[in-house]
């Protein structure tokens, strides 16, 4: 359940290094890997607590429209894996940038958590907004589709390139899905090629062993 897509990983996609693609074409393509210790997603672990590796490829042109691809190990139902497949449109009008598109996250063992989403957002200066919108069933929750997810965020990066982000999310189920809170606090530091973060994370969801607050070790590049 991709966590990249936010408003503001979105708006990052310019300064990342591209793969053998001419400086004057309308086209970019980047990619990206990255070992966390726990993969959380809206709060609540999608790996039992356990180990993640992920990575993806991201396609760009210069018009505004993207499209792209990412994976995950996951531990959930009978789940090992998550492919996330999206594609959307990002541009801006003076200070305000905004950005809309479809996701799908499949789950090739687990064919019934298979969802589909659309999403807008918006982002002013360290400020972004971004809310999605489940057009199936919520990750095989009963009667669940048209749940909403609202992520609202903040970052700031220092003089000395270490970055700091804040996350609030809600989720507004429907059907059997409950709403819930969940947010984060984190930091990240450039080393070298790489970028390394720690992360605090929690929700207000009950007797959860897989939704308690958790620290989240980070390591990434991209290429």
């Amino acid at each position: 359940m991709n966590k990249r897509l936010s408003v503001l990983a979105l708006a990052g996609l310019a300064s990342m290094s591209t793969l053998a693609v001419a400086a004057d074409s309308p086209h970019s393509m980047t990619g990206n890997l990255s070992f966390v210790t726990d993969y959380q997603f809206r709060g609540v672990s999608q790996t039992d607590e356990d180990m993640a590796i992920q990575g993806g490829f991201d396609y760009a042109h210069a018009s505004g429209f993207y499209a792209g691809v990412w994976g995950s190990n996951v531990e959930f139902g009978p789940a090992n894996m998550e492919l996330d497949v999206y594609g959307g449109y990002a541009g801006s009008a003076g200070d305000i940038g905004y950005n809309v598109g479809l996701l799908q996250y499949i789950y090739p063992d687990y064919d019934d958590a298979n969802t589909t989403e659309i999403y807008g957002g918006i982002t002013y200066g360290n400020f972004g907004a971004k809310m999605s919108y489940a057009l199936s069933d919520y990750f095989d929750v009963a009667d669940s589709d048209g749940t909403i997810y609202l992520d609202l965020g903040y970052t700031h990066t220092f003089a000395n390139e270490m970055a700091l982000g804040l996350h609030y999310g809600k989720t507004m189920g429907e059907g059997a899905q409950d709403d819930y809170a969940d947010w984060k606090i984190g930091v990240t530091m450039p080393v070298g090629k790489f970028s390394v973060g720690l992360a605090y994370t929690d929700t207000d969801i009950k007797n959860c062993s897989a939704c308690e607050e958790r620290l989240i070790l980070s390591v990434g590049t991209t290429f």
